[in-house]
């Protein structure tokens, strides 16, 4: 599909006011997106694993204004209001209009929250986008006078959220999916994300990933400057090769479930995104000493056990423990006895992949 494609017809239908509420995952990447090109267009493929419990819930109220004019809205998190996340929404808004142009018509409160720390590289901005972008699609699909199929409604949802934050459209579906073209999956697009259409071993089903909280402050360093830094980066057009190289490796690896070669590659995967953080000009690192002991940890435990536990790192300090379902036991006595204490007040989430966005509350005309 094409930008254009997304551009609706004129609205035939009239709605003064209503309300919507969408939940949407977070997700985590097993083969990494770093670098973007303008208009959020990635400058590699990347395949996330969408994840259950670390999803953020927005509920959107709207009101349709006198006349059309600037945008009008309000964002609270946790029911507090913040106006320093204006500009973002604000970004974003300017980027959709042309695909949603309703929203010059309307004044929006959008409230949000999230099952998980802000900022603290779980994604937060990934589930939050999507989450909205539904929460869009809900409000436009009361303006048309046809119906849309469930399919376009979800790329659509996919394009917009992606341009508030690439990643986020990732979050909408699962339990695997692919974002960016690629020759691996020949539906693999730039402008959104797809399923992945290929066979995944059982041992992939119900994976568990358990996010370990070293630390929850803000970064020091965005992702959005991060990307930008791969601008002129040394080492970059090495890396974006190799993210189409790991994409399809990993085929042969989720079909026959080989969880060492899945590891090895996951593993790689998460020290080589860390890497160009620390290679870029300027050159910064996210992971925190306790990172690194939980890295070690992790390794020292896999050998001597021989369980097949691995780990991935967004871009940020928090480590992710990624395991099969049936090594769940001896894994969490791990974790609890030996990880836990790396972790600010000994805190860490048990989540596990999920399938993606759902609708709490059906768009309501008010």
């Amino acid at each position: 599909m094409t930008e254009q494609q997304f551009i609706p017809q004129p609205y035939s239908k009239t709605v003064s006011e209503g309300r919507v509420s969408w939940e949407s995952p977070s997700n985590i990447a097993l083969v990494k997106y770093w670098g973007k090109k303008k208009n959020q267009i990635p400058e590699n493929p990347s395949i996330s694993f969408t994840l259950s419990k670390c999803k953020t819930i927005t509920t959107v109220t709207f009101n349709k204004k006198v006349s059309a004019g600037d945008f009008d809205f309000e964002v609270f998190l946790d029911g507090e209001h913040k106006p320093d996340f204006q500009p973002k929404i604000e970004t974003f808004f300017n980027r959709v209009v042309e695909y949603l142009p309703f929203l010059k018509n309307y004044s929006f409160k959008i409230e949000t929250t999230n099952t998980f720390p802000h900022s603290s590289g779980i994604a937060s901005s990934a589930s939050g986008m999507s989450a909205l972008a539904l929460c869009l699609m809900s409000i436009e699909k009361q303006l048309l006078s046809e119906e849309i199929s469930e399919a376009f409604f979800y790329t659509k949802a996919s394009f917009l959220a992606r341009l508030g934050s690439g990643s986020a459209c990732r979050s909408l579906e699962g339990d695997l999916i692919v974002w960016g073209a690629n020759t691996t999956v020949q539906d693999g697009s730039d402008l959104f994300g797809v399923k992945y259409p290929f066979p995944v071993h059982e041992h992939f089903k119900g994976y568990q990933d358990t996010i370990l909280l070293v630390d929850k402050g803000e970064k020091q360093v965005s992702s959005t400057v991060g990307h930008n830094l791969m601008y002129g980066h040394p080492f970059a057009a090495e890396r974006f090769k190799q993210a189409h190289a790991n994409l399809e490796a990993l085929k042969p690896v989720l079909e026959s479930g080989d969880l060492d070669a899945f590891i090895a590659l996951v593993e790689s995967e998460a020290l080589t995104l860390h890497a160009m953080m620390m290679t870029s000009m300027p050159y910064f690192i996210l992971m925190k000493p306790n990172t690194l002991e939980v890295i070690n940890k992790i390794w020292a435990f896999r050998k001597t056990t021989g369980l097949h536990v691995g780990f991935t790192l967004d871009a940020g300090a928090n480590v992710h423990v990624l395991y099969p379902k049936h090594e769940q036991e001896a894994v969490l006595d791990f974790i609890k006895s030996e990880l836990a204490k790396y972790c600010q007040n000994d805190q860490f989430i048990c989540d596990e992949v999920g399938f993606g966005a759902q609708e709490l509350t059906e768009c309501k005309l008010i």
